[in-house]
Parts: C-alpha cells; sequence; structure tokens
C-alpha cells in the first residue's frame, strides 16, 4: 500500500511497516533542544492561516521522546549536526502501530501542500499501548509530499 491506498484503508490498532527513501535536506538552525532542518519534499501554502517556514525540528538528545518516537530521522544523528550541515531526511524502515486516524473535510491547514485530508497517529509497534494520546505518537500524512511506503502488517 502506498500513495494510491484509500484514505479509509487503516484502523486504529493496524500495525504497518513504513518507510521514505533518504533526500537531501540542510540544516537551518541550530539550539540547545533542536535541529532545524529546511525540508526536502513539502512546499510553504501562500494561503495557510499558519505561517509554517518550511523546516522541521530535530531533538538534540537521543533520549528525548521527541527523537524517539519521530518516524523521520537525519542521518547523521542531529546532535552531530551544525549550522549550513547538509543531511539526508527519511524513514528508516518501521513497524508502529496506528493510535489515532484524523480525517479533515475540507484538508486540514497545516501550513504546506499538499493539504492533508487523512493522517495517522502512530507509535512503534512494540511501544505499551496503555493509556496512549495522540501527543505521544508521530503523524503520517496520507498526502504528503514525502514518498512515504505504507504496508499493512497486521489488523486487530
Amino acid at each position: 500500500m502506498g500513495k494510491d491506498t484509500p484514505h479509509d484503508a487503516f484502523r486504529v490498532g493496524d500495525v504497518l511497516r513504513v518507510s521514505c527513501p533518504p533526500a537531501e535536506g540542510r540544516v537551518a538552525e541550530v539550539s540547545r533542544f533542536h535541529v532545524s532542518v529546511e525540508w526536502p519534499w513539502a512546499e510553504i501554502d501562500p494561503h495557510s492561516q499558519i505561517r509554517w517556514n518550511g523546516r522541521r525540528a530535530f531533538a538534540m538528545s537521543p533520549d528525548s521522546p521527541d527523537w524517539t518516537m519521530s518516524l523521520f530521522k537525519t542521518d547523521p544523528e542531529p546532535w552531530n549536526l551544525h549550522v549550513g550541515d547538509g543531511c539526508l531526511v527519511g524513514i528508516p524502515e518501521t513497524l508502529v502501530r496506528v493510535i489515532d486516524v484524523g480525517r479533515y473535510d475540507p484538508p486540514q491547514d497545516v501550513g504546506w501542500l499538499p493539504r492533508p485530508h487523512t493522517m495517522l497517529v502512530v507509535v512503534p509497534a512494540e511501544h505499551p499501548g496503555e493509556s496512549l494520546s495522540e501527543d505521544d505518537g508521530d503523524t503520517i500524512d496520507l498526502e504528503s509530499a514525502a514518498p512515504v511506503t505504507i504496508e499493512l502488517v497486521s489488523r486487530t
């Protein structure tokens, strides 16, 4: 399953195999807590109410939940990057479990194009399932410009 997957194909509890081939990014900013990388796929939505800057932040600590729960990873890791460095951004093949599905009509205004109709909130498949909220996971935008591959592994 991939880009042509119907928006209603996934449900809470599904285990998915996700991946995205790496693309070139550039480090735009480094702070004590995050490395900000120019996002290689999405474009800024000029009609958005949200002023997205075209970047994605990655946690500087390997122990941060923002790093451990993030699907997208940088190579080298954020704590080894400096402003102006090039890096690769992608999703290494990963098993995840869907904990929420957001469907939006009209598509959600998130600051970039294309605007998502469907977003999956996921956690690592081995992550304990008790009392999870959408803040505990990462999102997969099914309309993403990033070439994310999604395969249904199991359904409960």
